[in-house]
Formats: structure tokens, C-alpha cells, sequence
């Protein structure tokens, strides 16, 4: 089940991706946008973990453990928006470049 969750999770992210770089393509720079999805998302973790020492704290267990398992899920998915290779725009360059230079130092044909 968890690989399920994990395939699914991974399907969103790259079809929000895909639907942002089409949305944006000259402006927008994925692995920006990557990295910033990071952060808040650790954020969000780290405000959710503090949520359940506090529900601990008071005594209430299932309020800790709804918040504890909400940040687990969190880190579920910074794991997986880590994982997903968003190539730099100047490597994408420099690779097609390289390409181009592959194309031109083939013989031509008789």
C-alpha cells in the first residue's frame, strides 16, 4: 500500500510539473520551484511535529498522533518531491549543445 501511495504521490507531483512547465516555459525554472516546495513543506512538518509534543503535552494522545501522522505524511512527500530529478535549465543547454556537436563530427555517408 505505502508503494502505491508513494507511485501516486510521485504521478501528481510530475504531472503538476509538467502542467507548470507548459503553463510557463520561457519564465518559469523548475528546480526553483522545487526547492521552494522543499522548504514550506518543512516548514509544514516541523509546525505539525511541535503541534503533537504540545497535544502530547496536555494529555491528549489522539490529537498527537493525528498531528504526528500528518507530518509523517509530510515527510513522505519531501521525500519523494527530493527524488524527482528537475534538470537545471543550464544543463539542459549545455546537453543539447553537446548533442548538436555529436550530430556534426559524424562522416557523411558515400
Amino acid at each position: 500500500m505505502t508503494q502505491l501511495h508513494d507511485l501516486r504521490l510521485r504521478l501528481l507531483v510530475q504531472q503538476e510539473s509538467e502542467r507548470i512547465a507548459d503553463s510557463q516555459p520561457e519564465e518559469l525554472d523548475l528546480s526553483v520551484v522545487q526547492a521552494r516546495c522543499l522548504c514550506w513543506l518543512a516548514l509544514l512538518a516541523e509546525a505539525h511535529e511541535e503541534q503533537a509534543t504540545d497535544a502530547e503535552r496536555r494529555g491528549d494522545v489522539e490529537q498527537a498522533m493525528g498531528w504526528f501522522a500528518d507530518s509523517m505524511r509530510l515527510r513522505d512527500v519531501i521525500n519523494v518531491v527530493t527524488s524527482i530529478e528537475i534538470p537545471l535549465p543550464a544543463a539542459s543547454e549545455l546537453a543539447a549543445q553537446d548533442d548538436d556537436r555529436d550530430g556534426d563530427d559524424r562522416p557523411l555517408a558515400a
